[in-house]
């Protein structure tokens, strides 16, 4: 009833009000004996490698169309715009703004970020152990001035301290541009490389580094050596990826012996390293690739470190071996593989290997002496939390670092003596308008799958939102890649939860929550297991009275955003609104597009359809965007980013087009197209806060829950 008076109002305010209709242009190819039709296809403009780049070179038909939908979703919100401005102000108000990460040493120094009152953009810093003043390295804000966009990339310290290499973008397309600084006088050298990936990695005298460089595709498929002083058109091509479905990424030990190059997919992997010390030698293959062999290396004294899954180690084990001995025959086993404990990532230090692992869908450290082979775990006890681990830039330490938070409990940043054990508080997250972590309450609960499988839930509430059916509820999810969404603190979910929502994140298949076997029957053929999932989550909210069946708004963004859309097209009922983020919805489509940046890599996430006919049906059996059909939709907020290479805009405008062109309802389809702005959105640590306003302002919105003085 609530919603129906603020769109009566909107009407009475703003005749006429009239949503955008995308003009359908017929089109249709055929693949594998398949007709697709796809009336929108003329959204996608041909030139969007340039667009990417410079906004105003896009077709005047489509500019005038995105802009038409801009105005819609504004004039769709306006009832609401005291409400984001009062939740803007809210959220910010929960975040320190005089804030700065504890410094990390490394040798003579330690660097850290910081944020001024009202900075948008990070500073670098860095301070003379020994005592000195803090040295200004990087200051975002005087970068950003007077530009649409701008964000910082990575920056790397040469050994020696003296030089920073750092990156920034100025579109929002990724395209990275690298600049070197003298760290004494804070100027920046003449050496300036484009169209990179952001990062670099110095060779041990200071005087070369390697970074990647993107191709025409936004591939980062080539390595190449900048020596100081030269030209960047002259800079050595060390590597180059052939197989466009591999992506190349650069690093370097910690002991800092070795440059390490990695190609890789989705679920394979090859490394090459290059002696530090001897940047002009070529890459040698550590180990040649295999199909499904995941691999990553590192280095101390005669030996490498490998995390690996070969050999049937789905769920991972760390072996070392010689260093002039590096194929299998010679490995030998330090932490075996032992199925449902997934081990994510290690390190190794002078006299410790650190690892990361999952076991029974939470995160856990276990610390592994390298000289007497004894381990111990670091102990958490909340029923869910997330957890970060950082082992630093030193190689001869016993120091870690590590962050550990719940969804009620605020960030805490501890170092950790691996051989005392003794933790020491460096940092506690600071709620300047106040958090009592006794006001929520934090749960973890299971629903029952379609197969059986068990999906965990992690659950945020109010103590006093009352359990009984009524409240609304925001579920969230991803489940792709492999990646696991933490049951962490958030600053912004608190604003919803107040107002008496539940927040709820389901861990569907597709992530790695409960061991690798749950990434793999959550990808390619057994991809609708990451939706059934996700409903199946949704109806134990409601049996268990979380929420009511039409109650629930769902989120998701990215290939989270294709979860949104697939659950819309299976069970619409069940949701009150949908929230697409960035949504990958044009799944077909885009894996049939080898040209896309993304496009090779992704296949042996989601298959290949140009090839593989049974592929291609199941893809066109579950794609959003070719699945959207004449029946009633919830409400829907759809956003995207002009120069996003990861989802192209086109995607979520067609999507919207669509929706609207077919849904039988009247309820509100609304895109909000960022013309200056990427995959992220706005870059800024205040100005993307706008944009968690606008989307939480819809969820209270169509839940009436807008209070009158908002």
């Amino acid at each position: 009833m609530a919603l129906r008076l603020i769109l009566v109002k909107m009407i009475q305010v703003n005749k006429p009000l009239t949503p955008p209709s995308a003009q359908k242009k017929p089109y249709s190819f055929t693949h594998h004996g398949f007709v697709v039709e796809d009336d929108y296809a003329w959204l996608r403009a041909d030139n969007w490698q340039d667009v990417m780049r410079d906004a105003s070179v896009l077709d005047e038909d489509i500019r005038a169309y995105l802009d038409a939908e801009n105005t819609w979703l504004d004039a769709s919100m306006a009832p609401t715009e005291q409400m984001q401005d009062v939740l803007f102000k809210e959220i910010r108000g929960r975040i320190k703004e005089d804030d700065s990460s504890p410094p990390v040493p490394d040798g003579s120094y330690a660097y850290a970020t910081k944020y001024l009152t009202g900075a948008e953009h990070p500073r670098m810093v860095r301070t003379a152990r020994e005592g000195g003043e803090e040295t200004l390295l990087l200051d975002g804000d005087a970068m950003a001035e007077g530009k649409d966009y701008f964000r910082l990339g990575g920056a790397a310290h040469s050994a020696d301290h003296k030089l920073l290499a750092y990156s920034f973008d100025e579109t929002g397309s990724e395209y990275f541009s690298l600049r070197v600084r003298d760290t004494a006088t804070l100027k920046d050298l003449n050496d300036r490389v484009e169209d990179s990936g952001g990062s670099a990695v110095w060779a041990q005298d200071a005087k070369s580094f390697f970074y990647i460089r993107l191709d025409e595709n936004h591939r980062p498929s080539r390595v190449f050596r900048h020596v100081l002083g030269t030209d960047a058109a002259s800079d050595v091509l060390i590597f180059e990826e052939e197989n466009p479905g591999y992506f190349v990424g650069i690093g370097a030990t910690l002991d800092r012996s070795h440059i390490v190059i990695s190609s890789h997919d989705h679920e394979s992997a090859e490394v090459r390293l290059i002696p530090a010390d001897r940047p002009d030698k070529t890459p040698v293959v550590f180990l040649p690739r295999e199909e499904k062999h995941e691999y990553t290396v590192t280095h101390r004294g005669d030996d490498f470190y490998v995390l690996t899954n070969r050999d049937g180690a789905k769920d991972f084990k760390i072996i070392k071996t010689p260093a002039d001995a590096t194929s299998p025959e010679n490995w030998q086993e330090i932490v075996p593989h032992v199925p449902g404990r997934l081990i994510l990532s290690f390190s190794v230090l002078e006299n410790h290997l650190i690892r990361i692992e999952r076991l029974d869908g939470l995160p856990r450290i276990v610390v592994f002496n390298l000289e007497t082979g004894e381990e111990h775990i670091i102990a958490f006890d909340e029923e869910a939390y997330g957890l970060g681990l950082s082992v630093g830039l030193e190689f001869e330490t016993n120091i870690i670092r590590f962050t550990y938070s719940s969804m009620t409990t605020p960030a805490r940043t501890y170092d950790y003596d691996m051989v005392t054990r003794q933790r020491t508080l460096l940092k506690e997250q600071v709620v300047p308008s106040g958090h009592d972590v006794a006001d929520y309450v934090t749960r973890r609960i299971l629903a029952k799958s379609h197969d059986g499988e068990m999906v965990p839930i992690s659950l945020l509430y109010h103590k006093d939102t009352p359990i009984d059916g009524t409240a609304p509820l925001l579920l969230y999810g991803y489940g792709a890649y492999g990646i696991s969404i933490p049951a962490a603190f958030s600053v912004t979910r608190l604003s919803l939860v107040d107002r008496g929502f539940v927040y709820a994140i389901a861990h569907v298949r597709g992530g790695k929550d409960k061991g690798y076997a749950w990434y793999d029957n959550g990808k390619m053929l057994n991809k609708k297991n990451s939706f059934l999932d996700f409903l199946a989550a949704g109806e134990t909210l409601i049996a268990e009275s979380y929420t009511s069946r039409g109650n629930i708004v769902a989120q998701g963004g990215s290939a989270g955003g294709l979860l949104m859309g697939a659950v819309a097209n299976m069970d619409p009922d069940m949701f009150l609104g949908i929230i697409g983020d960035v949504p990958f919805v044009d799944v077909l489509a885009t894996m049939l597009d080898a040209d896309l940046p993304l496009t090779p890599p992704e296949w042996p996430e989601w298959g290949n359809p140009i090839e593989d006919a049974k592929a291609f049906e199941y893809i066109r059996s579950y794609s959003p965007y070719d699945n959207v059909t004449a029946q009633a939709y919830p409400h829907m907020l759809i956003t995207g980013g002009l120069a996003d290479p990861r989802v192209t805009y086109w995607e979520p405008t067609k999507w919207a087009a669509k929706l609207r062109a077919l849904r039988t309802d009247d309820r509100m389809t609304l895109l909000k197209m960022n013309i200056q702005a990427g995959h992220g959105g706005k870059p800024g640590r205040f100005d993307s806060l706008h944009e968690v306003a606008l989307t939480q302002a819809f969820a209270l919105m169509i839940a009436g829950k807008m209070q009158p003085s908002e």
